[in-house]
């Protein structure tokens, strides 16, 4: 049978290249041994689902346990009315384990209980009937909130003394957050920040990305069955970009195998995983829009904007930096400081924050371009120097994050540059003071270094040079921009306070220093 690299929903083994996913979570037998009850934590589209349906099958198969994967979800419509959220759930759970179990095992019919009692009477029952010690995977915990979620987590907990015989003998909560992160107040803005009302995890696991050796064994699949290669230079670009993060590994795959049109005897290049890379980013399939969507809750908002401005974190709590790379959206390097998870969220982060200033920008005609199509930068400077001035001001109202506002409306405007056959390319890090941006379209390369001056501080232009210098030593090129956004206070419009002017550095790169 025909495989498919898959980017939607769990993998299923007979159409899906796959990797086992329990190799991910090594330590789940022996949790479960010890009739564990633990936390399984990872972002999205990780595998969580995958690995705990292969994991619930194996031990259903071994004859030793009734295991099983259950969801919460539909209990998620009811955060304020914990019985209604308990009888959606558990007429689901019904469901679920007479397709997933065999009859020998299915549960007995949920006893009557009451409100905020039900999800802990069914569970007894049925530990109390299945011939094996039952074990249970309950997924989407976390899209419970407020007084369902508390119920919940009260009756697991409640339960938890009595097991196995008259509870489930080991039993996972798995969802994007740890159970401190799951939300409690009304619209769910607000976090536990304790375990509390689950203080019998024994521990508290997250999935690991794929590895390099584990992209390559993923895509040697494809190849195995079709004789399409994956060049060694694609696979460590694949990896370079995603860092291993599974949904973008295998969209990757999917958007040149299936999209492109590439002939299947043509072997897959760097160039086509690049290509493919900023179709996903263009495009934002789920995956990419909900970790845009992301970007709106404010405590991911107090650490994106600063790590984007190259600013510290300063006194933001460890909670709440955790918090963040437990959604996935950002690592911690191994030289310190948080920057995002891999290159393309690193590219998605600012390219959405763009996108207001960029749907309000009015008309431009590409001024920047010769009559054969190819930039010309003395045009574009032109171009942009008289845009920033005319609009600058109205378009900094429609970014969203204020302290990165100035950059947010140049990549807008460099979008439109770049929509015509080009690319722009982004560095930033935490506590650089600084963004880079890399303008490349046809043969030209542009490399621009972004300051803030702030009130109180002295002027970046010393520092920018010196920084500029090796950003542009790096990229091979001999000329930039230094663009210097002055967010002092008292200051005349920007119509009026932009001005250019020419600088050499001491590598003696050509350099535009816009002052705006």
């Amino acid at each position: 049978m025909t495989k498919w690299f898959n980017n939607a929903g769990p993998c299923q083994i007979d159409i899906h290249y796959m990797l086992s996913p329990l190799t991910r979570l090594p330590l789940l037998e022996q949790l479960i041994k010890q009739r564990g009850y633990f936390i399984i934590h990872a972002p999205r589209q990780m595998g969580k689902t995958t690995a705990m349906l292969a994991l619930a099958q194996q031990l259903t198969a071994s004859g030793q346990y009734t295991a099983i994967m259950l969801s919460a979800e539909v209990g998620a419509t009811f955060p304020h009315d914990p019985g209604a959220a308990e009888r959606a759930i558990l007429d689901a759970w019904k469901d679920d384990a007479t397709f997933w179990l065999p009859p020998e095992l299915h549960p007995p019919d949920w006893p009557v209980s009451e409100p905020g009692r039900q999800i802990g009477a069914a569970l007894s029952a049925w530990a109390q009937q299945s011939p094996r010690p039952l074990v249970v995977f309950i997924d989407e915990i976390d899209s419970l909130q407020d007084e369902t979620l508390i119920a919940v987590l009260r009756q697991l907990r409640n339960g938890y003394p009595k097991r196995p015989q008259r509870f489930p003998h080991s039993l996972a909560l798995i969802g994007v957050r740890d159970v401190r992160d799951y939300k409690v107040a009304s619209g769910g803005s607000n976090r536990l920040n304790t375990s509390s009302p689950f203080n019998i995890k024994i521990k508290s696991l997250t999935l690991r990305n794929f590895t390099a050796t584990e992209v390559a064994q993923l895509y040697q699949q494809h190849t195995t069955a079709t004789g399409q290669v994956f060049t060694s230079e694609a696979v460590e670009r694949a990896f370079h970009l995603t860092q291993g993060q599974p949904w973008l590994v295998n969209a990757l795959a999917k958007e040149i195998v299936e999209d492109l049109g590439i002939d299947p005897t043509q072997p897959i290049t760097l160039e086509h995983i690049d290509t493919a890379k900023e179709i996903l980013i263009q495009r934002r399939d789920t995956h990419l829009d909900s970790l845009a969507s992301l970007l709106r809750e404010k405590q991911v908002r107090r650490i994106i904007e600063p790590i984007l401005a190259g600013q510290d974190l300063g006194d933001i709590p460890q909670d709440d930096r955790q918090f963040l790379v437990d959604l996935g959206l950002v690592v911690r390097h191994p030289t310190g400081g948080l920057t995002p998870a891999n290159p393309i969220y690193r590219e998605v982060l600012p390219r959405v924050l763009a996108s207001g200033p960029e749907d309000s920008l009015p008309m431009i005609q590409p001024s920047w371009l010769t009559p054969e199509g190819k930039l010309d930068p003395e045009q574009l400077l032109e171009a942009f120097l008289a845009f920033w001035r005319q609009h600058g001001q109205p378009l900094l109202r429609s970014a969203p994050y204020h302290e990165i506002a100035p950059h947010l409306v140049l990549m807008a405007f460099l979008h439109r540059v770049v929509n015509g056959g080009g690319t722009l390319e982004r560095e930033y890090a935490i506590g650089s003071d600084r963004m880079d941006l890399c303008l490349r379209y046809g043969d030209v390369t542009l490399g621009m270094e972004l300051k803030v001056w702030r009130q109180g501080r002295p002027d970046p232009l010393k520092v920018g040079l010196e920084q500029l210098d090796r950003y542009l030593a790096g990229l091979g090129v001999d000329r930039g921009w230094l663009v210097i956004f002055d967010q002092r206070q008292g200051l005349p419009p920007i119509a009026e306070r932009t001005t250019t002017e020419s600088a050499m550095t001491a590598s003696d790169h050509r350099v535009v220093v816009i002052r705006g």
